[in-house]
């Protein structure tokens, strides 16, 4: 009797099926934005055949910071105290610049607690993929208004909120990062651009997310539901990611796209829809952030991208290896040199 066979596994360019990309059951609400982050991760590290144990995710306290147990469970992760993440990534990086570092926030995390260490992270420009899981209320505390709530904003029990917002890309880009951009959860083809582009980046990615939440905050009035961001998303550009393991054979017409190339010989293709944008001017983005803003729109896309400004660890000229390899002879200073320091302070 002939026996049917389970059809091949997909394989990436190192060998691996996205399983080996996977991690553990989500213990989210069914439904939740972050679960959709979590999935364009688990298929962004898949497509760019990235080792997961390169990888070292970081995170602070909320619902978002729980996101990294549920992709890459093979890679290395820290779960750091709430707002604190940013000083604890800088020092593993700083330990071992080889890892491809990825940090899991939420508005509440990065926004209030923590914006002092958000602020440093900003300016530093250092390597990471710092993602805000951006739902506009604090889902793990029963809902509260956060500070990236916009002014008019409902809560569920009817309660208006009053406060200007923070605008986290606005603020990045004035500080210093990099790659700063903004996505929606529920657009995957956008989402998994900017995220295979953000691995592709050497610096500061500050990727914004709007991840409406189900539980306290997906009803009328709150500006950060399903229903709203898709009534009211302004798309800035059509992204599309070309790996440096890819010939480039998208077809555009002359003019009307952007190539980006990366860090690493990949390529992000910004093509304009009605808009002529420049992501490399911060005064053009900040534009039109404040204009989108004033709308009442949701505008999303790649806003600033500086692939010339050298990143936080290269600035230390520290060696290429991971500081914890390296013999006691290369970190330890000899007792000769120690006697001229002591001389010198007689």
């Amino acid at each position: 009797m002939a026996t049917t066979l389970p059809p091949p596994r997909k394989l990436n360019r190192i060998g691996l099926d996205q399983a080996a990309y996977k991690g553990n059951k989500t213990t989210l609400c069914a439904g939740c934005g972050h679960n959709a982050i979590s999935e364009r991760i688990i298929e962004a590290f898949y497509e760019m055949g990235v080792e997961p144990y390169r990888v070292a995710k970081m995170s602070g306290i909320g619902c978002s910071s729980k996101s990294p147990a549920y992709f890459l469970k093979s890679s290395h992760g820290f779960n750091a105290v709430h707002g604190r993440m940013p000083s604890v990534a800088t020092g593993a990086l700083v330990a071992n610049r080889t890892l491809i570092m990825i940090g899991v926030s939420g508005d509440g995390d990065t926004a209030s607690i923590g914006i002092g260490q958000f602020v440093h992270l900003m300016r530093r420009n250092l390597p990471i993929i710092y993602i805000i899981e951006d739902n506009g209320c604090y889902g793990l505390t029963k809902g509260q208004f956060s500070a990236t709530a916009d002014v008019g904003s409902k809560l569920k029990t009817g309660v208006v909120n009053e406060l200007p917002s923070i605008d986290t890309c606005a603020l990045a880009i004035e500080l210093g990062a990099t790659f700063v951009a903004r996505s929606f959860s529920g657009d995957k083809k956008q989402l998994l651009a900017l995220l295979q582009a953000a691995i592709a980046h050497r610096g500061t990615v500050m990727l914004d997310v709007i991840s409406p939440c189900v539980t306290f905050n997906d009803h009328d009035g709150s500006t950060k539901s399903y229903s709203y961001v898709r009534e009211h998303e302004e798309i800035l550009e059509d992204v599309s990611f070309v790996p440096f393991f890819e010939d480039i054979t998208v077809d555009y017409d002359p003019g009307t796209t952007t190539d980006i190339a990366l860090h690493d010989g990949s390529h992000l293709l910004l093509k304009k829809l009605g808009v002529d944008y420049d992501p490399t001017s911060k005064a053009e983005a900040l534009r039109v952030l404040t204009e989108s803003h004033e709308k009442g729109e949701v505008l999303t896309g790649l806003f600033y991208v500086d692939t010339r400004r050298p990143h936080f660890i290269d600035l230390l000229h520290l060696v290429d290896e991971p500081l914890a390899t390296l013999p006691e002879s290369r970190v330890r200073p000899p007792q000769s040199v120690l006697d001229e320091v002591m001389e010198e302070h007689r």
